[in-house]
């Protein structure tokens, strides 16, 4: 956490949020806001709270990475919202694409650095499903704790020959804070069981489905 993001995130912003929030229920009763909703949402919501048009850049959509400007500050914008979903363990179903032709443990890690050095923050909606209602979390990912994967040697996982999968798990001290793995199928890099409690909960909430 920054001190420029806990300015962004301050009352106002969750606020204008929540109230966004009712109005996309008010129109899809059962239905969380999927990634593209999400990041209209996050920059209606920083208009809302004051910001100036031409001080908030959305990246065009359909174009990789759908992530939001503020000001000096560059957010990665990732929900995490399908049914299933734990309340206490975080997905990154996809960080970032890794694209190298040289797959072993320190050149994967690198892309993964080179990309979150590319932002200041990373903004995720969680969606909780439940019996006739939703449990939302806002979070904050701390960037500083993902780049701990530089502490662990990836290794092969899965069965996979010509280029294997790779994975790790990134612990401090004898708690396993997350793990971490890179498709070797499409280079996808994945985050798994990061813990909430690791994380800034920013807003929390329960949504009742009509």
């Amino acid at each position: 956490m920054t001190a420029e993001n806990t300015l962004l995130f301050n009352r106002k912003f969750l606020a204008q949020f929540k109230a966004l929030m009712d109005l996309h229920h008010s129109l899809y009763t059962r239905i969380p806001p999927p990634g593209p909703y999400f990041e209209s949402l996050v920059e209606q919501t920083f208009r809302r709270s004051g910001w100036p048009a031409d001080g908030i850049l959305l990246s065009t959509a359909g174009a990789p990475p759908h992530d939001l400007r503020v000001g000096e500050v560059r957010l990665a914008l990732r929900t995490e919202i399908g049914i299933g979903t734990n309340p206490e363990l975080i997905t990154l179903a996809r960080l970032c694409m890794v694209e190298t032709s040289v797959w072993d443990s320190p050149t994967v890690i690198q892309h993964a650095l080179d990309y979150l050095a590319r932002y200041n923050g990373l903004l995720m909606l969680r969606a909780i499903w439940g019996p006739q209602r939703l449990h939302y979390q806002l979070l904050e990912i701390p960037l500083e704790l993902l780049k701990r994967m530089t502490e662990v040697t990836l290794l092969p996982v899965g069965k996979r020959v010509a280029q294997p999968s790779l994975a790790a798990d990134v612990f401090e001290g004898e708690e396993k804070m997350f793990r971490v793995q890179f498709d070797g199928a499409d280079g996808k890099c994945q985050i798994q069981r990061l813990r909430v409690s690791r994380c800034r909960l920013l807003l929390a909430w329960e949504q009742l489905l009509e």
